[in-house]
């Protein structure tokens, strides 16, 4: 009983450690962007800011609307994105994952070949400009690149090969279900640990996507967050390396330049911080579902 005591002690401390080690570094990013410029120029970052400032957000939110549809094209695409694209994933998976599938090994090479080689840039943009003509629009940061990742189709195939008892399926064919029932009815509620995890890729893909808004779009009202966050800063490098007169040089050193960046990570990270609760329940929930009696 002391042996044991000591070694879940022992996991308690490296686990606290651990927690500490991914929890520190957002703390000091959060003290960082409000602490006051001049400070962190003359001391470096500290937990403990000796001057507290909230110019960073100020200067972000000047224009808070712009801030604000950048935050409600994100969730839109993020909300859309993932669930369309769990749901495609999951309905290519399963059929390469059933032994009596006639095209299996057909669509399961084709998915892995698009894992090794790919058109490159340009026709991928021509792609999605002249043959579907997707050039500024909101399907522009939905489809390229995002929607269907073969990845994660041979993820979620594993699992439905390896964790959905063929027993179960024989069943509900013998009670008169059709493929179709038994991919939304049986299926999909047995792979909520799968389903979590893709959906959790999916979502943190879309959320911190800034590429597409790059390549696709020029108007600014449809811009997605993680881009128009870049954009200001490279706004800020701009102006920085390109003052020319003594007064240009003396606003320059009054901008945010380092607590901004620090600004822009708590900004753009925090809802999808508030997303991974969700996650884990499931994640958890997903442990014991879909056991089968012996």
């Amino acid at each position: 009983m002391a042996s044991r005591s000591k070694t879940h002690w022992s996991l308690h401390l490296l686990f606290i450690f651990i927690a500490c080690s991914t929890i520190l570094p957002l703390i000091l990013v959060l003290m960082v962007s409000i602490t006051d410029e001049m400070t962190i120029a003359a001391n470096g970052y500290s937990f403990f800011p000796q001057k507290i400032s909230f110019e960073a957000y100020r200067y972000l939110f000047m224009d808070s609307m712009t801030i604000i549809r950048a935050y409600g094209v994100t969730v839109l695409i993020t909300v859309v994105g993932s669930l369309v694209g769990l749901a495609l994933t999951a309905m290519l998976a399963y059929p390469i994952s059933r032994t009596d599938f006639p095209c299996k090994n057909m669509l399961s090479f084709f998915v892995f070949f698009t894992l090794l080689f790919n058109g490159g840039l340009v026709p991928w943009y021509l792609v999605f400009t002249k043959f579907i003509p997707l050039k500024d629009t909101i399907w522009s940061l939905i489809i390229p690149g995002l929607l269907l990742n073969g990845f994660y189709v041979l993820i979620m195939r594993t699992f439905f090969a390896g964790s959905i008892p063929m027993a179960v399926i024989e069943s509900a064919y013998i009670d008169g279900a059709g493929e179709s029932k038994i991919f939304w009815r049986i299926v999909l509620p047995l792979s909520t640990p799968v389903l979590a995890t893709v959906g959790l890729f999916n979502t943190l893909a879309y959320w911190n996507d800034w590429f597409n808004s790059l390549v696709f779009l020029s108007n600014s009202k449809l811009y997605s967050l993680q881009y128009l966050l870049n954009k200001i800063l490279l706004n800020i490098q701009f102006l920085a390396q390109n003052s020319r007169n003594n007064n240009a040089a003396q606003l320059m050193a009054s901008l945010p330049k380092e607590t901004v960046r620090m600004a822009m990570a708590i900004v753009g990270i925090g809802p999808i911080v508030l997303a991974y609760p969700f996650f884990q329940k499931y994640f958890v929930k997903g442990l014991t579902v879909g056991a089968v009696k012996g």
